[in-house]
């Protein structure tokens, strides 16, 4: 997030590139515009195309049917009140920040046991993952993680 930006200022581009920063296998980036649409079509989901999606994740349009919010939240594997909800908004996100400071150390099930736990009870969680990270001097990857 930039400075000064809190999750209630959000804008939809902004949560949805979060998702596509954070949420990817283990090895490899984002994923692209085109694996989203084809998965989502795959899966029965909304018809979406991989250049509305850019343009969502952009800003260039803002006003996408429920429809295509719900193949986007269902892809990226959050709840749909994750576009909308600013309390769940930064739930999930907390949720997220721990998983992808956890991906590369494969202890996803941590992070399936914090599910329902309070944001401040999950930046506590990720705030001691850091501190050991740091105390078995691996390096700081956010950039990485997204």
């Amino acid at each position: 997030m930039g400075e000064g930006v809190t999750p209630e200022q959000r804008t939809l581009a902004q949560k949805l590139d979060h998702l596509f920063l954070t949420i990817h296998p283990r090895g490899r980036g984002p994923y692209t515009h085109e694996e989203v649409a084809s998965a989502i079509q795959r899966s029965g989901g909304a018809t979406i195309s991989a250049s509305y999606i850019w343009s969502l994740r952009t800003g260039k349009k803002d006003n996408p049917t429920m429809k295509h919010l719900e193949a986007l939240a269902g892809f990226f594997g959050v709840a749909p009140a994750y576009f909308f909800d600013d309390e769940s908004s930064e739930r999930i996100d907390a949720q997220l920040s721990l998983i992808a400071s956890m991906r590369d150390n494969h202890v996803v099930e941590v992070a399936t046991r914090a599910s329902g736990l309070s944001v401040e009870t999950l930046e506590t969680i990720k705030g001691f993952i850091e501190r050991a990270r740091t105390l078995e001097g691996l390096a700081d990857d956010k950039e990485s993680s997204g």
